[in-house]
């Protein structure tokens, strides 16, 4: 006979580049409803008013029956999309989005009040975006200092109503130590004027959901909102990887490594940085080659029907470093690394795999590298995005890295924000390791 803490559910939202997409797990992780929304291409409103907008109708969408069970729900977001609030909670500037590089004219001043090699020190961090914001705004000399939020704490105030919340991960890159669990010295001697938000471990239960929004959605009075995470993390969560030396590889229009370990490994000079999860870390990096190389050669459909016909009984003979550019961020951080495509047969086959196994080496590359900084090694690697499909590829990768590649169970970043708002009620309170 089902119980009452049979029959919660999970509620996780994805806000990413194009929409949003939410997805209810029940508690034994399988999913009970799913829904999403596009962002309008030609906004009407502005970005902070798109996002509630959208919020709520993806809630809504969801059906009601599920809705009634919900009891916790958790958010993520772009990474380093930040915005100021006043202290309403009311945006005083068009929020400024995850690729937004106009904080490259605040780099002297970052690179004046932050160590060397940290994080912060680009032109996309939440701390350049930060100043960059700051710099911008009309004088208001009666007013208190504006609240910095990420894209996924701001969300979360809408839901819960408590303003000046983070977590660790969106924290990050606007200088949060994520060893300490503190803002560091140097932040703090900065004398910013703002107010930074407190910052907490993702899944944190934070305050249940407002009571006149829960009666509007029929969501229980007891729902929990969560402290969220990124979006790049929560496509991790949702792989399921628990264990040191668990990897994912995300094969998009980009090659992006998430290596689960025991050891915390950051190095700026290999674009190699590691994100807090609970006892452990997540170290990877991400490089330019990926599926937009591949698209300069090739449709889907030839991709699929090349692949095929690939003879992986003998290594490809080409020696290429695929990039649709030049320079790279990782393993090798060179802005002005030039890609190497030459020679190029005349045969599509040949071209192909030497392309695919080019990227490969670039993937087995970069986990040799973490792992030389001292990561814990790597065993089997799960993989997400539209590459995990392609079986010669699979193959090529296994012969590299020579440890099982295995398709993720899941690759919806929904799907492992409902895992953080399932974990927040867990006794345990961890991620699920």
């Amino acid at each position: 006979m089902p119980t009452a803490t049979s029959l919660r559910t999970f509620l996780g939202i994805d806000f990413g580049t194009s929409g949003a997409r939410a997805i209810a797990i029940n508690a034994s992780g399988e999913i009970v409803a799913q829904t999403s929304l596009p962002f309008p291409s030609i906004p009407s409103i502005a970005l902070a008013d798109t996002w509630r907008d959208t919020l709520l109708a993806l809630i809504a969408q969801i059906p009601a029956e599920i809705r009634q069970t919900l009891a916790a729900i958790a958010l993520d977001g772009t990474s380093s999309t930040v915005l100021l609030c006043d202290d309403a909670g009311i945006p005083l500037a068009e929020p400024l989005l995850y690729n937004d590089a106009r904080g490259a004219a605040m780099l002297d001043r970052v690179r004046a009040i932050a160590p060397p090699q940290n994080t912060v020190l680009s032109a996309t961090s939440s701390l350049a975006k930060l100043l960059w914001l700051l710099s911008t705004l009309p004088p208001a000399p009666n007013a208190p200092p504006p609240h910095l939020l990420h894209q996924a704490d701001w969300l979360a105030f809408l839901l819960h109503g408590r303003l000046g919340l983070s977590d660790y991960h969106n924290a990050l890159k606007l200088g949060y130590d994520v060893g300490a669990l503190r803002y560091p010295d140097w932040l703090l001697a900065a004398n910013l004027p703002v107010q930074l938000p407190q910052v907490n471990a993702p899944g944190t239960a934070i305050a249940p959901i407002l009571p006149d929004l829960g009666d509007r959605l029929g969501i229980p009075a007891t729902c929990q909102i969560c402290a969220g995470t990124t979006d790049s993390i929560a496509a991790f969560l949702a792989s399921g990887a628990s264990t040191p030396g668990q990897a994912v590889t995300s094969l998009g229009s980009t090659l992006v490594l998430k290596l689960l370990s025991t050891v915390r490994v950051d190095d700026a000079a290999s674009g190699i940085y590691s994100h807090r999860l609970g006892n452990l870390w997540l170290v990877g990096g991400a490089s330019n080659t990926g599926g937009a190389v591949l698209r300069q050669f090739f449709s889907d459909a030839e991709l699929a029907a090349l692949s095929a016909q690939i003879d992986l009984s003998r290594p490809s003979p080409l020696d290429y470093y695929p990039l649709p550019k030049p320079g790279d961020r990782f393993p090798i951080n060179d802005p002005n690394l030039p890609p190497r495509l030459e020679p190029r047969p005349d045969n599509p086959v040949e071209f192909l795999y030497g392309l695919l196994e080019g990227i490969a080496r670039i993937e087995a590359l970069g986990y040799r590298r973490l792992a030389d900084l001292g990561a814990t090694p790597l065993r089997e690697v799960l993989t997400a995005g539209g590459g995990a499909q392609n079986e010669a590829w699979t193959n090529v990768r296994s012969r590299l890295l020579q440890v099982p590649v295995l398709p993720s169970p899941h690759t919806e970043a929904a799907y492992g924000t409902a895992r953080l708002a399932r974990a927040a009620l867990r006794p345990d309170g961890d991620f699920g390791f």
